[in-house]
């Protein structure tokens, strides 16, 4: 029996891929390993959203190698996508599978073992022009209670410091059937909440001839049974009018927690960055989620550090950012992509600017969090737990609540994937 490991880096999507990819090597008989241990292939499924994340598929790929220099190193995702169309594959790796094409992993390495002297081999579509949907789905997942699950890939909105269109195409949707199939399956086999997540998750359905939408697609999960919380992966503001927000806001089992990305809270950045909306309108948004959802847990993104972004700009974003009063607030230093329209912008703000403004923001919000979190001491809160941990030397289950806080319940009954009502009477570390 051959041994199989694989590493991810990189958002939600790519996650649900390789494990995906996992489980179609254990269908078909390969013993899935540790990837720091010895296997005869590793499957990187890489990263380019930064450089950072292009430096870190690099190493990985190298690690694998060292780990069993004959073993097959077999490079999947983003950064093998858009370094491929440059000719820049690294030496170490034996098979290049570039997006779109991982739901064939195992007829091509059934090619490369076949072969009497193996070599290099390559699968890599024009991703910018394909309209096909890639045919991966899950029956399990490593989490036990909580399923993500890819909806829809590719994006249209080439924000100016953004790679990922080019590395994933324009938008394609999974169809509504073979989304309710696979969500249906994974009820049947214990998990409680689904997580709908995508590359820009907002245009689900928007390729369909039959238009269908991510509404349209929340609504028929909901019918599904033995599911009993829908989470959103990130939304662009848009997408919530006064239909959707009321909508969803009438149903069950749609928890209260959205991730609504910003990038700045300054219109004049926002509008070099290519987002497609105003500060006025994104708070317009938040206002709507707030007016069909009892304080809903609201968290965002925030770019500091944009090329253009003077002192004043910043102190737009921050005020902004503070009146929004977000849940959680992720905060990125900007960092230079190279291939997108920011890299080559004027007015690269200085490193240590952008350290000041992001350590500013975080401040901020950790605030912000703190007080969200305190709002709900002495209230009633309904858990699904997940974990069990230890904390301040005394053993915990943990879990969290529809809004996304983490919480820890002392005690020794296992209550993985069970559902409970408790009282939270204090917040601590714990939490974050």
């Amino acid at each position: 029996m051959r041994k199989a490991a694989l590493h991810n880096l990189g958002c939600k999507v790519n996650a649900y891929e390789t494990e995906a990819m996992q489980e179609l090597l254990e269908n078909h008989g390969y013993e899935i390993v540790s990837f720091h241990e010895k296997a005869d292939v590793y499957v990187i499924n890489t990263c380019t959203v930064t450089n950072m994340a292009d430096r870190k598929s690099r190493q990985m790929l190298h690690r694998a190698k060292k780990l069993n220099p004959e073993a097959i190193v077999v490079a999947t995702g983003c950064y093998v996508q858009a370094q491929e169309e440059k000719g820049q594959v690294d030496e170490v790796v034996d098979i290049v599978i570039g997006n779109n094409k991982k739901q064939d992993l195992i007829p091509i390495l059934e090619q490369y073992f076949g072969e009497s002297q193996p070599h290099f081999q390559k699968a890599v579509i024009d991703i910018n022009h394909t309209d096909e949907y890639e045919s991966l789905r899950l029956s399990k997942t490593a989490e036990h209670t909580r399923a993500y699950i890819k909806v829809q890939d590719g994006c249209n909105q080439f924000c100016t410091y953004c790679i990922i269109p080019f590395a994933r195409g324009r938008v394609r949707s999974r169809s509504l059937s073979d989304v309710i199939s696979e969500v249906t399956e994974l009820a049947q086999n214990g998990y409680k909440e689904v997580v709908l997540t995508g590359i820009h998750l907002s245009s689900y359905g928007i390729d369909f001839e039959e238009k269908k939408t991510l509404l349209d697609l929340i609504l028929a999960v909901h019918e599904i049974e033995g599911v009993r919380r829908i989470r959103l992966g990130s939304l662009e503001p848009r997408i919530i009018t006064e239909e959707f927000a009321k909508t969803i806001g009438g149903l069950e089992k749609m928890c209260p927690h959205f991730h609504l990305s910003l990038q700045s809270g300054c219109d004049a950045t926002l509008q070099r960055m290519n987002r497609r909306y105003t500060s006025e309108e994104y708070y317009e948004k938040c206002e709507l989620l707030r007016k069909y959802f009892d304080n809903p847990a609201l968290t965002t993104d925030v770019i500091v550090g944009f090329p253009g972004e003077t002192e004043e700009e910043f102190q737009q974003s921050m005020d902004f950012v503070n009146k929004v009063n977000f849940y959680e607030t992720h905060i990125f230093k900007y960092s230079k992509r190279e291939g997108t329209k920011a890299a080559v912008m004027e007015n690269q703000v200085p490193e240590n600017a952008k350290t000041i403004r992001s350590n500013q923001m975080i401040a901020m919000g950790k605030e912000k969090q703190s007080a969200y979190e305190r709002k709900f001491i002495g209230k009633m809160v309904e858990v699904l737990f997940e974990e069990e941990m230890q904390w301040q030397g005394e053993l915990c289950q943990v879990g969290h609540t529809k809004e996304y806080i983490k919480i820890a319940l002392p005690g020794e009954r296992k209550m993985s994937n069970c559902i409970l009502n408790v009282e939270i009477d204090e917040v601590s570390q714990i939490v974050h």
